[in-house]
């Protein structure tokens, strides 16, 4: 299934159905009156956010969804029925925008989460509505309102415990592929991941869901690449995992670019937990690894784990080490939900 986290559609909701405009008439009935039913509400437009998707892909080659009208009201009091509903199924993590992609209108970040983006006119009065005693015989009817009609775009961020963040070939693919059952494209070229990959991996027992952004490079931020359109999916993770390249030579610049790159497209991101780990270490001697591991502490006063995806090094301890601090920020939401609410007079 191909990967689509940006869509935009034309919603519309139905018009309401007119009223009707009729007398009752029976051969040993005097005096009927009218009896004009009323019409029924126009269908509406909702969101709906539903398991068992990843992707927005349902909406690449449609994009027009537009509810009934509802039925007109008919003589003999009968009103009329109610159009139709138009539901869009989105994944988990789907923000709603208005037609500008600049405001954000609604955030489904729970299954179940419903929105109504297009409400439907309602239907109109018949003339049983407009009868009394100085107007016995009302010969006129409302007609229905008008529905709703917008564009708005649909922005999937995805929700992942964990984000690896990192150059082009720093391994990101390799070490998804290498902990979980996902099978991204690895190559040795630049940009061979094109969308995230989502992975289930599992350690001691326990499972959290790691997501693999394509590289990020100086000025991703503004556009350069293509990182920035998908900068968004790492907004949700609470665990960020930077991975760099220990064979390459400008290996310390590489944290100060990506770090800079998430800093500049949302402060948040620079908030983040994090844990960084020099890859392909496998490549290398043993003094050749720690010369490097030395040179990075003293440009930014911390130690990064050493690991090889290949050759499995220090895979089991990074994966205990991301559990770890998932778990941390997991109980300190909870005990941000469970803390009550200050007095107010």
């Amino acid at each position: 299934m191909k990967f689509l986290d940006q869509a935009k559609v034309f919603v519309r909701s139905g018009n309401g159905g007119a009223g009707s405009v009729s007398f009752r008439r029976e051969k040993y009935v005097a005096m009927g009156g009218p009896d004009g039913g009323d019409g029924g509400k126009g269908g509406d437009v909702w969101v709906e956010c539903v398991n068992g998707l990843n992707t927005l892909i349902d909406y690449r080659f449609k994009q027009h969804f537009k509810a009934d009208t509802g039925l007109h009201g008919m003589g003999r009091n009968r009103n009329g029925h109610k159009g139709k509903d138009v539901v869009l199924r989105v994944p988990i993590g789907t923000q709603i925008m208005d037609e500008d992609n600049d405001e954000v209108l609604a955030d489904l970040t729970e299954i179940g989460q419903k929105i109504l983006l297009a409400k439907g006119g309602n239907g109109g009065f018949g003339n049983t509505h407009f009868k009394s005693a100085t107007n016995q015989a009302p010969r006129h009817a409302n007609p229905g309102q008008d529905g709703e009609e917008r564009w708005i775009w649909l922005r999937l961020k995805l929700i992942a415990d964990a984000g690896l963040v990192g150059l082009p070939n720093a391994g990101k693919s390799t070490f998804l592929a290498s902990v979980s059952s996902a099978k991204p494209k690895i190559a040795d070229y630049p940009f061979t991941t094109l969308h995230p990959n989502l992975g289930v991996v599992g350690i001691d027992s326990r499972e959290f869901v790691m997501a693999d952004i394509p590289g990020l490079i100086e000025g991703a931020h503004e556009g350069i690449g293509i990182g920035d359109r998908f900068l968004g999916h790492v907004e949700r993770c609470r665990v960020l995992l930077h991975l760099i390249d220990a064979t390459q030579e400008d290996f310390v610049d590489a944290y100060r670019v990506i770090r800079g790159e998430l800093e500049a497209y949302d402060e948040g991101l620079g908030q983040k937990d994090e844990i960084v780990a020099l890859t392909k270490v496998d490549s290398l001697l043993e003094e050749e690894l720690e010369e490097k591991l030395q040179t990075f502490e003293e440009a930014y006063g911390f130690r990064p784990m050493a690991i090889s995806a290949v050759a499995r090094t220090n895979m089991d301890d990074i994966l205990r080490a991301i559990m770890s601090k998932i778990e941390t920020e997991n109980k300190r939401e909870e005990e941000a939900d469970l803390e009550p609410e200050p007095w107010r007079p």
